[in-house]
């Protein structure tokens, strides 16, 4: 079980990162192609803490959900051509990624979805192959909604916080920027007070909803 993990959460940290720095490319920043991480290969974006040990902390604990990061694709946003605006598009396009993999996953889950139960061919073999993809396919959905709705956040340095900054009134924006140094500080407190799950739970079982509609799960 362990192992069926390990792909979608690659797919989900690597995807990320690599749209953050292909948005960015196309809006006129090249430092991510520059320093080689505009690439999908995750050995090039594996960080040690958030790739590695928190995810397997994670899995060998049985926390019942797997959470971790990959290395930044580093931006400078002076150098974009808009950097007011186009931040806005570099920020949303990590948990846009996410989103876009869930639905991808939800797809494919459905395709296979008979296969794992024994249908279509209705073989010992088909039902081998398709249940563990069947598996991957549900993880990586709920993975790659859980990392949206979290990146979303309004709170800096996460992806919505970018996002917040480039939308509010230039003076409102400015002060919630200041707030960056301190933002995995308030993460914490939030998640440990579970303030946070309260927050972004209903928003997840809003996105799982739109989700079960458009494949008719629902």
């Amino acid at each position: 079980m362990l192992a069926l993990w390990v792909v979608p959460f690659l797919m989900a940290v690597v995807f990320h990162e690599w749209a953050h720095g292909f948005v960015a490319n196309r809006l006129g920043d090249d430092t991510a192609a520059v320093e080689g991480r505009l690439t999908l290969n995750p050995l090039v974006h594996i960080d040690p803490l958030g790739t590695i040990l928190l995810p397997g902390l994670l899995l060998l604990s049985g926390a019942g959900f797997l959470f971790g990061w990959a290395k930044p694709v580093p931006v400078a946003f002076h150098r974009l051509n808009n950097p007011l605006r186009d931040m806005i598009y570099v920020a949303a396009a990590g948990p846009g990624m996410n989103l876009a993999l869930a639905f991808l996953s939800a797809g494919l889950l459905t395709a296979v979805a008979s296969l794992s139960t024994g249908g279509a061919d209705g073989g010992e073999g088909s039902f081998q192959v398709a249940e563990p993809v069947a598996l991957m396919c549900k993880m990586s959905v709920q993975l790659n909604v859980l990392l949206a709705v979290f990146n979303m956040l309004p709170i800096p340095p996460l992806d919505g916080g970018r996002v917040a900054v480039g939308l509010l009134p230039r003076q409102l924006g400015e002060s919630l920027a200041q707030v960056e140094p301190y933002g995995f500080l308030i993460v914490l407190t939030l998640l440990l007070t579970n303030v946070l799950h309260r927050v972004i739970d209903p928003v997840m079982g809003l996105v799982f909803g739109a989700i079960g509609l458009v494949f008719g799960t629902s």
